[in-house]
This record gives structure tokens, C-alpha cells and sequence, in this order.
């Protein structure tokens, strides 16, 4: 079938393409990591962090601007603690602090 003139769904793709399928995996993988610390994260930055990729033991959380991307240093062993009790063992975090445009 020519998929040229049929459209198909984001789940379709990615269930014809084991690339597609591993990325789309992974991207799931790193938002429930975020969601599994969210709540520890205080009410005001939350909007300013974003999940990032996660490479071997490595996850990388996003974030906007150096003060928020501090704050979030001091409270990494709570969210790696957090991380460890929900599954995720020895989690390394990096926060990246995003450029402006």
C-alpha cells in the first residue's frame, strides 16, 4: 500500500518503525520520570522544567533559567531518592539550563 496518499496516526508509524517505536518509548519513559517527581519540584518552577532524554543511567531535566536550574541542583538527592523509590535505580541527573532565543 502506498502510504504516500494515506495518512496515517503517530501509534501506526510508530508501530511499523522500530526506530520510531524505541524514541517514542523513550520520550514515555522521561515523562513519567517527570511526573514521578513533580510534586516535589515547588509550584512555581514546574512550568520551567521539562524532561530531557535519558542515556544509560543519565537522565537530563530542562530547564528555564539559571536561578530555577539552581534550585533544582540543591534538589537532586530528594528527586534521585524519589526516582530510586519508584523504580529508576541509580539515576544520575543533569540539569541543562535552556538558552534564550
Amino acid at each position: 500500500m502506498n502510504r504516500r496518499f494515506n495518512p496515517v496516526s503517530l501509534h501506526q508509524a510508530a508501530a511499523d518503525s522500530p526506530t520510531l517505536a524505541s524514541l517514542a518509548a523513550r520520550a514515555r519513559d522521561a515523562s513519567e520520570r517527570l511526573q514521578a517527581i513533580q510534586e516535589l519540584i515547588p509550584s512555581e518552577m514546574r512550568s520551567a522544567v521539562q524532561a530531557g532524554p535519558v542515556e544509560g543511567g543519565t537522565w537530563c531535566l530542562l530547564v528555564h533559567g539559571s536561578a530555577a536550574a539552581a534550585k533544582l541542583r540543591q534538589l537532586v538527592p530528594v528527586l534521585q531518592a524519589r526516582l530510586k523509590a519508584r523504580g529508576w535505580d541509580d539515576v544520575t541527573l543533569r540539569i541543562k539550563v535552556l538558552a534564550r532565543r
